[in-house]
């Protein structure tokens, strides 16, 4: 690395779960400056001192990325402390609960829609719009399986991970033919606090999941290692893409 060049700057959102930090600490590993974003202060923060143990720079910040306040602060610190951001894995979502669609609560539709489409919409926005005028980047959206399939229980979480599958098709497409990607990846079940709560309400006991799980044995790192292809120039050709990680158990 000459004098001038400086290591990447990742900004990773919802960097303080299971996933996050596994996607955090793999970009730190490529020599990148990572920026947690999380609801979660502590979480966050907590991956920080977790890719600074690994000799990277690390950057904690508290933000609820439904909010265009939130996101817009975010994204200017990141750029004023760390550099330019040149990848984004634009990856915090919530599950919501497990019920009948005719069940479902108003309220907790609203609220997954609102941080796992706006909240993407939002930092694909703002992030966008940075890179665009620098006419580089990556950029990285965590769907799911749950794009590319139905759940019974799960109104919510599918509803907005096809959204989410919709906007990185749609990115794609507005940034088609310059050096800016933007892909997803869709995790299948993996080891995470997130799955763990979701078998937890599971009307089987969590027992299709469970076995989903184990049948894959996925782990966030999986995951991690395929978003670390997809922001590296190894990837260069490849945009508007779905990448399933989930041990071929959507074939089934």
């Amino acid at each position: 690395m000459s004098g001038t060049d400086r290591p990447p700057v990742a900004l990773v959102t919802g960097g303080g779960g299971d996933i996050g930090r596994a996607i955090a600490l793999r970009l730190a590993q490529m020599s990148a400056a990572v920026a947690i974003v999380d609801r979660d202060e502590a979480a966050a923060r907590a991956t920080a001192q977790l890719v600074e143990q690994g000799g990277a720079r690390a950057l904690a910040i508290r933000a609820d990325v439904s909010l265009a306040s939130d996101t817009i602060a975010f994204v200017e610190a990141v750029e004023t402390r760390l550099g330019p951001i040149g990848i984004f894995a634009n990856n915090a979502g919530i599950e919501g609960v497990v019920a009948p669609l005719h069940e479902y609560p108003d309220e907790t539709f609203d609220r997954v829609l609102q941080v796992n489409v706006k909240g993407v919409f939002l930092g694909l926005k703002h992030v966008l719009a940075r890179m665009m005028q620098r006419g580089t980047g990556a950029i990285i959206n965590t769907a799911s399986t749950s794009a590319i399939r139905g759940r019974a229980g799960l109104a919510g979480y599918v509803a907005s991970k096809h959204a989410v599958l919709g906007l990185t098709r749609t990115a794609a497409l507005d940034v088609a033919g310059t050096r800016i990607r933007v892909n997803a990846v869709l995790p299948g079940p993996v080891e995470s606090r997130m799955i763990r709560e979701l078998e937890s309400q599971a009307r089987d006991g969590g027992i299709a999941l469970r076995q989903s799980r184990a049948t894959a044995h996925g782990r966030p790192q999986d995951v991690a290692n395929v978003v670390a292809f997809l922001a590296s120039g190894e990837a260069a050709h490849v945009n508007g893409a779905a990448w399933v990680v989930d041990g071929g158990t959507t074939l089934a």
